[in-house]
């Protein structure tokens, strides 16, 4: 850190010579206190009469500064400047005057003094998007904390880029990868990538006592012959009862559909180290039939059926597995009204004003299907 540096410029007539070229140019200056070494070049611009004094106070190695940034002592004001001056080295041994570009990177600001860039404003080019964003990333040090940075898949050539500035993966998706970027020293407190897989299994059981079973096409052989709940992954920006409901109509169906209504949550399963080493959620709902035909879907489904709840529960890969047979047990106990589950009911918070889905028994309604024990 430089503790107070008087910067005296030099004359303007030893650098006239490369206003047109952009090349860069290096010139002693005639006095410097702490003996700082510098070089200078003007942004295409024309330079006449005297430099100022001017002073830097508490300026971080590496720094870009303007000229106006350096007069003031504020790197807040590195914008819309025609020379930028590159301060390296401990206690300002040696400092560099650098061209570029010196606009920022177009952007926006989060609550949590974040930057979020703008995908929609990147430079056109690999080598001007390394000019700006190394200066951007200067001009933000001071007063922000991380800054996120969403690439195109069509951008995909900036992606070594920001990397070589110090960008770290964060997620992908298929249109797009996001990096970020912790500017203060320490751990990084930006927010982790998602963690979790979201899955839902359907308990549907008809009048007749029977359980709406499935045997999966690619499985462990060792399951071949298990007859199992319709299961599946929840979509992005479903609801868990939404979830059940669908993941039984494309297992059981392409042109019969079983459709069914949501009773509610009997059960949920939290494991972890699982797809991807991902942790994963897994919500077993009981649900009711109102139709009863079926047509296997046959891209993941070897067939489909309706089993009689005994049978069902005595499946020895069922007896023998001590989740299979707890979640059983609990959807019997439901039936019988020993157990109650829960119910999805519509709230909104006012931390995020919201409309979400909290899941409870209502235990204040006299509910003649349930009680609990």
């Amino acid at each position: 850190m430089l503790s107070l540096m008087e910067l005296k410029l030099f004359d303007p007539k030893s650098v006239s010579g490369i206003a047109h070229s952009r090349r860069p140019y290096s010139s002693a200056f005639s006095s410097f206190r702490y003996g700082v070494d510098v070089r200078f070049s003007p942004r295409l611009c024309s330079c006449r009469g005297a430099f100022p004094r001017v002073f830097v106070s508490s300026i971080s190695e590496n720094a870009y500064l303007t000229r106006k940034a350096i007069a003031s002592g504020d790197p807040e004001k590195l914008v819309g400047e025609d020379y930028v001056y590159r301060i390296n080295g401990k206690y300002g041994a040696s400092s560099i005057l650098f061209s570029g570009d010196t606009r920022v990177l177009e952007a926006s600001y989060d609550e949590y003094e974040g930057v979020v860039v703008d995908p929609e404003g990147l430079p056109a080019t690999p080598d001007a998007f390394s000019s700006i964003l190394r200066f951007s990333l200067t001009h933000w040090r001071r007063r922000k904390k991380g800054v996120w940075l969403k690439l195109p898949l069509e951008r995909a050539e900036l992606v070594p880029v920001a990397v070589k500035e110090g960008f770290q993966y964060h997620h992908a998706e298929p249109g797009y990868v996001m990096l970020t970027y912790w500017i203060p020293e320490g751990p990084c407190m930006l927010p982790a990538n998602a963690t979790h897989h979201v899955g839902v299994g359907g308990f549907v059981i008809n009048q007749n006592n029977e359980v709406l079973v499935v045997q999966e096409k690619y499985c462990n052989p060792a399951f071949a012959d298990l007859w199992k709940l319709p299961t599946g992954f929840i979509h992005e920006s479903e609801e868990i009862y939404q979830g059940a409901v669908r993941e039984v109509k494309e297992e059981t169906g392409v042109r019969n559909l079983i459709d069914t209504e949501f009773v509610e949550v009997v059960a949920f399963r939290h494991a972890h180290h699982l797809a991807f080493e991902k942790s994963d959620l897994f919500f077993v709902c009981m649900l009711t039939p109102l139709s009863a035909d079926i047509q296997v879907d046959d891209f993941e489904i070897q067939a489909a059926k309706w089993m009689p709840l005994m049978e069902f529960v005595e499946q020895p890969l069922i007896q023998g597995d001590s989740m299979f047979k707890k979640i059983t047990d609990i959807c019997v106990a439901r039936l019988k009204k020993r157990y109650c589950g829960l119910f999805p009911h519509q709230l909104v918070s006012a931390f995020d004003r919201q409309t979400s889905s909290l899941y409870y028994n209502d235990f204040d309604a006299q509910d003649s299907t349930c009680a609990s024990n």
